[in-house]
């Protein structure tokens, strides 16, 4: 099913919705694809975040503003992991009983390429819905045959045609059980119990936003199916909240997660879809829960689509800049690149997927749990002298470091950007050799041989080398740049320092 997955071609108390990213690496391991082994969760994040704010979505530059990062809460192994490298800190919101998740997106929303699944115990009291021998849809949330189960790998069976929408919306491992595991694990480190999520799953394999919104359109052709997603969320939410309910537990949807992208990669709208759907979730399902607080949404960046040599993603850089244009609602959770991924070099493996969840539930805890303002690796603003383009970043756990376990990119296509480590320079349709960068503080400076007076655009991870340039077990855009956030995930053990995002930026 590996084609048609994607290429449509194109925890507590609290419920999210999913489209996720998460970092795993550190230059002390020479696994390429899936970032290094180093650093240990028994640190605690010291250091407050450098920078802040984002560069404006609009025009690529901005200010900086303050962004003191609050120290992460130390431990041992994966399940007391530093969480340091937040923005300022708020207090914390009171968490449900139960708290619902809800993960919606494509292929990589739904576990394509990672078949047999991992995460088969739920070491907590984390949950899911069953529907039990109910025939879904019509959707009757107040339907006996529903419960409420211990969340497991695989949410539900596997589907076995493509397309195929929600309840058969599911190929493999998901992130959601490695995720609800590290959001307990990172509640029992810090004493406050396990929280335990609910976690809701309605991707939709290969297809774009129109199929995933609001009002999308339901088609049903023999045995394949789409345009369910929308519509299977508020029927969980709903059921979810009586069986809540009924058990005499308080129950609200904490996050929405999207994990997407790749077949919106030439969206022009893709930002504005985005907030869109976040808006309508945050409209439509509070009357059924009863909450009054408002829902965030995380954002994980794709890196597979285009394939070509050269393209780039209009959907990538919307990932990172809708969270810059409406902060604290929508939250990039950073890049996917750093994974290991399957063959096809567009999805990830099972291994993967549970790292990802892992960073979607640190950044869930920072920012759901502790009412923290977290933000990306990301830059902040740009500036010039002479050959010399620097750009400034918020570095969530500072030092930053490049991360050697991971190749460097644009080795054997894309060649003049061979000593950039992942930054591009260009004008026009002209690429921009590079001839070193360098780290100084929260900044990057970046040498060019030849640096035009005006229209120079810069860019890191922006550029694919191509299919047939991959990184090996990897995918065909990435960069080695990273901070030293000592967290370490509850299920695989990897060190996951935040990896910086992709973007592109005018030169002034």
């Amino acid at each position: 099913m590996r084609k048609p997955l994607v290429l449509g071609l194109g925890s507590s108390g609290i419920l999210v919705l999913l489209l996720m990213g998460l970092g795993c690496a550190s230059s002390s391991d020479s696994s390429s694809g899936t970032g290094g082994d180093g650093g240990s969760g028994g640190q605690s994040a010291t250091s407050s975040g450098s920078g802040a704010g984002g560069a404006s979505a609009s025009t690529g530059s901005g200010g900086a503003a303050d962004g003191g990062g609050g120290a992460g809460t130390g431990g041992t192994g994966g399940d007391a992991a530093g969480t340091g490298g937040s923005g300022g800190g708020a207090t914390p919101a009171p968490a449900w009983d139960w708290t619902g998740i809800v993960g919606t997106g494509q292929s990589l929303s739904v576990g394509a390429e990672a078949n047999p699944p991992l995460g088969t115990r739920q070491r907590f009291g984390n949950l899911k819905l069953s529907l039990g021998n109910a025939t879904v849809p019509p959707f009757d949330p107040e339907s006996s045959a529903l419960s409420l189960v211990p969340l497991v790998e695989p949410i539900r069976p596997f589907a076995t045609t493509y397309p195929s929408a929600y309840p058969k919306n599911l190929y493999g491992e998901t992130p959601h059980t490695a995720m609800a595991d590290q959001i307990s694990s990172l509640a029992k480190a810090a004493m406050i119990g396990d929280h335990v999520t609910v976690h809701t799953v309605v991707g939709e394999s290969g297809q774009p936003m129109s199929v995933l919104r609001k009002g999308a359109a339901e088609v049903v052709s023999g045995d394949t199916t789409m345009g369910r997603a929308y519509a299977a969320t508020l029927f969980e939410a709903e059921a979810i909240a009586k069986l809540a309910g009924k058990a005499g537990k308080t129950f609200g949807v904490g996050a929405i997660i999207i994990t997407h992208g790749e077949s919106d990669a030439g969206s022009p709208t893709y930002e504005d879809d985005l907030v869109k759907l976040w808006s309508d979730y945050n409209q439509d399902i509070p009357p059924l829960t009863g909450q009054t607080r408002s829902i965030p949404m995380l954002v994980s960046q794709q890196h597979s689509v285009h394939l070509e040599v050269g393209s780039r993603s209009t959907s990538t850089l919307a990932q990172w800049r809708v969270g810059v244009s409406h902060p604290g609602d929508i939250l990039c959770s950073g890049p996917k690149y750093q994974y290991p991924y399957a063959n096809d070099h567009i999805h990830l493996n099972a291994n993967g997927y549970q790292q990802l969840g892992e960073k979607y539930g640190q950044v869930y805890f920072e920012k759901v749990v502790l009412g923290k303002d977290w933000q990306p690796l990301q830059p902040t603003r740009v500036e010039r002298s002479g050959n010399v383009v620097t750009v400034h970043f918020h570095v969530p756990v500072p030092p930053l470091v490049w991360d050697t376990a991971l190749p460097p990119p644009h080795q054997t296509a894309l060649t003049e950007w061979a000593q950039g480590r992942g930054f591009e320079l260009w004008s026009g349709n002209t690429r921009i050799e590079i001839t070193g960068v360098e780290i100084d503080g929260d900044s990057v400076e970046i040498t060019a041989r030849d640096l035009p007076a005006s229209g120079v655009m810069v860019g890191y991870a922006a550029t694919t080398d191509g299919e047939a340039h991959a990184m090996p077990g990897g995918t065909t855009r990435w960069g080695q740049l990273r901070d030293s956030d000592p967290f370490v995930g509850s299920v695989t053990g990897k060190a996951q320092p935040n990896y910086g995002v992709a973007f592109e930026m005018s030169v002034p």
